[in-house]
């Protein structure tokens, strides 16, 4: 393996691993500033700004990604350029129904939520999702470079911005962190979009041509892929806030301190995900469909090596991390933060699956298998929230989890044996096919 390649490779890892830490310690910023009912209802509007930043800002980064490295491969540079320009609006547009949906939802949070004082954080948040909009654009141009690492410490940015954004605002109150976040994230958009706007401007320039023959399949891919990321959503996002529904603002809170090893898991193979992206996606466009795969089996064993080593030691220390790192008042999120660490434990090996589809062009994998997962935690959330609160919401993560597991197990099965019988996959792509 090229030096040059390996560089890039530790540079990601390290720009990741940092970027995870910062968000972590806005987290705990976050609960220690504060304090336990103000954090529950700071968790509780980061939820649903999530959930509808989501459900409404359309998923166009993984076509990107995925047909980007198609018309790189082609040498089609017109397609390429007017396939940004169109994904770009789309985020726009999506981040500014969001916005909308949001100052709406504020008037009626209280109720809703069965909380107080929710209303004005929520209004001084509503302009984050627009904001955002259209920073994962700039990092699909950064991946097609092949630069994961300028990824990974751009990542990095934008969470030391937003620490010193919480930081700074909630000291002040809740409105006042989410307006803090909002200027936060003006400047990170800023920066991550010129050093993405620099990326493509690097590839031959091109008068930007229709995508023609390419358009019913891409349309059917950012489909799926948005309501892949819609379910996903309502697995990450609706949860706290059923949970909130079924036990109230304090136990969202105790939630989010719950999900922090769910966090450090995902750190520890953000760096190996990212590359498994952009390079297994170029091989597949190259028709190394094997090598591919081959590529997920040494993930998973090394993943399945990590968690095994981990696992116990963490199990052990959490009652001291959680009194340690968040303080004494959020020791009854021990017992679901241990349950929820085994879940990430099992995500840890199976992280390949967040890329996986995108490299072979089949979405709809995902909302397949986070479909089952999502059916089967959502109703769980609220039975065993409302029954043991945090604990029970950490009983129907793990539970779903399992049966994701279970999901990819069989699919895996059936793309090796496509593979093994060379079905078609992987082949390799010509500007005029």
């Amino acid at each position: 393996m090229a030096p040059s390649v390996l560089r890039r490779r530790f540079a990601t890892a390290a720009g990741l691993y940092l970027s995870v830490t910062l968000g972590i310690l806005g987290t705990v910023a976050a609960a220690r500033i504060l304090g336990l009912d103000d954090f529950g209802r700071f968790a509780t509007v980061m939820a649903v700004v999530g959930l509808a930043q989501t459900l409404l800002d359309l998923t166009v980064e993984e076509s990107l990604t995925k047909f980007g490295f198609r018309y790189v491969a082609a040498e089609d540079w017109g397609r390429l350029h007017r396939l940004f320009r169109r994904a770009l609006e789309v985020k726009l547009i999506g981040g500014a129904l969001a916005t909308v949906v949001l100052l709406a939802l504020a008037p009626v949070a209280d109720s809703l939520f069965g909380g107080e004082g929710l209303a004005w954080p929520m209004v001084a948040a509503a302009a984050l999702p627009v904001l955002a909009a259209p920073e994962n654009v700039s990092a699909s141009a950064l991946l097609l470079r092949g630069r994961y690492d300028l990824r990974g410490w751009l990542l990095s940015t934008t969470m030391a911005i937003r620490l010193v954004a919480i930081v700074l605002g909630a000291s002040v109150g809740v409105a006042a962190a989410f307006a803090a976040l909002c200027v936060g994230q003006l400047v990170s958009t800023a920066v991550s979009g010129s050093a993405g706007l620099a990326a493509l401007r690097r590839f031959p320039r091109a008068t930007p041509r229709p995508i023609g023959s390419d358009r019913r399949e891409l349309l059917s891919f950012v489909v799926q892929s948005s309501v892949a990321t819609g379910v996903i959503s309502l697995r990450a996002a609706l949860a706290p806030v059923l949970l909130g529904v079924a036990a109230g603002t304090t136990q969202v809170g105790y939630y989010r301190v719950a999900l922090a090893p769910q966090s450090g898991f995902s750190a520890a193979s953000a760096p190996v995900r990212l590359v498994l992206l952009t390079e297994q996606t170029r091989d597949w466009e190259h028709g190394r469909a094997a090598s591919v795969l081959r590529g997920v089996r040494r993930y998973s064993l090394g993943a399945a090596a990590v968690a095994v080593v981990s696992l116990p030691i963490f199990l052990l220390a959490m009652p001291w991390l959680v009194r340690v790192v968040f303080g004494s008042e959020f020791l009854p999120a021990v017992d679901a933060a241990r349950i929820v660490l085994v879940a990430a434990a099992i995500l840890l090996v199976l992280g390949w699956t967040k890329s996986f589809p995108v490299t072979i062009g089949r979405p709809r994998l995902r909302i397949i298998t986070h479909g089952l997962e999502t059916i089967v935690l959502l109703p769980l959330v609220l039975i065993l929230g409302d029954r043991w609160g945090v604990t029970g919401a950490a009983v129907a993560i793990l539970v779903s989890t399992l049966v994701f597991a279970a999901a990819w197990v069989v699919v895996l099965g059936r793309i090796r044996a496509e593979v093994r019988a060379g079905r078609g996959v992987g082949a390799p792509r010509t500007a005029g096919s």
